[in-house]
């Protein structure tokens, strides 16, 4: 299978999702946008996997290649590929369907628990989760349910976490890929948002839950596999 990532800058990469895929012996190829890559035509991948980044989707003039990326998205979603939306990702897809996304009431940022919808368990990607677990945050933004979506999760600060749009579109506005190398790059190139707030979380706390990460990872890996028997 191909796989192709769109990276928005070079410290949000896919971290567990790339020992995912080589165990799985799938193929992995990426544009970069903060190095210029271009972007590949749609029917030469399977999966299209979206990252994060510190822009907003609506930076269209400051970040021109927002424009061309939100078309490629909007392709892969019509030609019935699985998309996958990770934070800036999850937003993007949420603009292209149609959604609102604006500055949520809470940044959010570091481990805080999500609640699953009883929607989430009529799902075969969501269907073996628990009811609640602890996720790893980096947002600002949020978006609305697009329409014909179904919410599959939902936080104290965050109403919308997490939805899925048919059977192939899949958005998360959190983080079970992360890594502790990967939250530390983060950290370290956005250390000016770790204000004192309700939902923001000090560099040692994120750094400090090894058992987290190997939760989340273990998480991240059960929904691809999900997406990928669906696929097949």
């Amino acid at each position: 299978m191909k796989i192709h990532y769109l990276q928005h800058v070079p410290f949000e990469g896919l971290a567990s999702i790339e020992r995912w895929a080589v165990n799985k012996n799938h193929s992995l190829s990426a544009t970069r946008f903060y190095a210029n890559d271009s972007l590949p035509q749609v029917d030469d991948v399977d999966w299209v996997v979206v990252m994060g980044g510190p822009m907003n989707i609506y930076e269209d003039n400051k970040y021109p290649w927002l424009t061309e990326e939100k078309r490629f998205i909007e392709q892969a979603i019509k030609k019935d590929k699985t998309v996958l939306g990770i934070c800036l990702g999850s937003q993007l897809i949420a603009d292209i369907l149609g959604s609102k996304v604006y500055q949520g009431q809470y940044k959010e940022i570091g481990w805080f628990p999500i609640e699953i919808t009883n929607e989430a368990k009529s799902s075969t990607i969501f269907d073996e989760l628990p009811r609640q677990f602890t996720v790893f945050h980096w947002h600002g933004d949020t978006f609305d349910l697009p329409q014909g979506s179904t919410r599959l999760a939902y936080s104290e600060a965050c109403q919308n976490q997490a939805f899925i749009y048919g059977k192939k579109v899949l958005a998360l506005q959190f983080h079970l890929e992360s890594t502790k190398e990967s939250v530390r790059q983060i950290i370290e190139n956005c250390a000016d948002e770790l204000i004192e707030d309700k939902y923001i979380q000090k560099p040692e706390e994120m750094l400090a839950m090894d058992n987290n990460f190997v939760e989340i990872n273990t998480i991240m890996d059960s929904l691809l596999n999900n997406l990928y028997r669906q696929d097949k």
